[in-house]
């Protein structure tokens, strides 16, 4: 039986025959954050401050009830997995009603966009196990698209761009949880400079939430820097303050 460091990697352009793959490993892609962001949401020190004042109510309202103390203590947790599942859900079911709903037209028929996956032969079957996808921009819809956001600190260095201000937005960016530590994010992030270079874009940019502590690391490593922080998850708001989400703009010069 071949140990996972046997297997080979390719990478290449999405076929429309890899959608059930793709959007297997998208969805649990997403969804994945979701008990980091609650894990690092529940031992904030200003939620444990909460969670202890809010099971001693339900002690004293309950008659010195150690029961009652428990309860009122679950359903604030309860609270924050709920904001902390809704944001991340909230995100997956908006993307596949857009641009991932058709992959070939939003991305393969756009020269600027682009979509690739890793496949890899496990046990003489191609399989995909990872995904990165780039849509090109310009500069006037990160300007607007800053405008729109609640907090956004923008750089007044984020916007030396190229002539025709265009550079590419990076998303989608999965790899399968049996396949990591083999440096196979890099190798896509890798592949989405290239096409930027070849588009003639400026710089990549991607969007990271707090909790994807791994891919906030391997973007540092391969030279990305932050440029901006903002606390708008596209969810309602005031779950993105309870699960204390913030997202990081992440930007390389290419």
């Amino acid at each position: 039986m071949a140990h996972k460091s046997d297997f080979q990697f390719s990478i290449r352009e999405y076929k429309p025959s890899d959608k059930h793959g793709v959007m297997s490993l998208f969805c649990h892609g997403i969804l994945e954050h979701v008990y980091p962001a609650f894990f690092k949401a529940i031992t904030n020190p200003d939620h444990v401050g909460i969670a202890l004042s809010i099971s001693m109510a339900g002690y004293v309202l309950g008659g010195s009830s150690y029961f009652q103390a428990l309860l009122f203590g679950s359903l604030w947790a309860g609270l924050i997995y709920y904001c902390s599942h809704d944001i991340y859900n909230s995100y997956m079911m908006g993307r596949l009603s857009t641009d991932m709903a058709n992959i070939a037209a939003n991305y393969l028929e756009i020269p600027s966009n682009g979509f690739w996956v890793a496949e890899a032969n496990v046990n003489g079957q191609a399989k995909v196990v990872g995904m990165v996808a780039v849509i090109g921009k310009r500069q006037e819809e990160e300007e607007e698209r800053f405008d729109d956001l609640n907090g956004g600190v923008n750089s007044t260095e984020f916007a030396q761009d190229a002539s025709d201000g265009s550079y590419g937005q990076m998303s989608h960016i999965v790899v399968g949880f049996a396949w990591r530590r083999r440096h196979l994010g890099s190798q896509l992030t890798r592949k989405a400079l290239d096409f930027c270079k070849e588009r003639g874009f400026s710089r990549l940019v991607i969007d990271l939430s707090s909790p994807q502590t791994a891919a906030i690391s391997m973007c540092q490593k391969l030279g990305f820097v932050q440029m901006a922080l903002h606390s708008n998850t596209h969810a309602n708001p005031w779950f993105s303050k309870v699960a204390r989400i913030n997202v990081m703009q992440m930007e390389k010069l290419i």
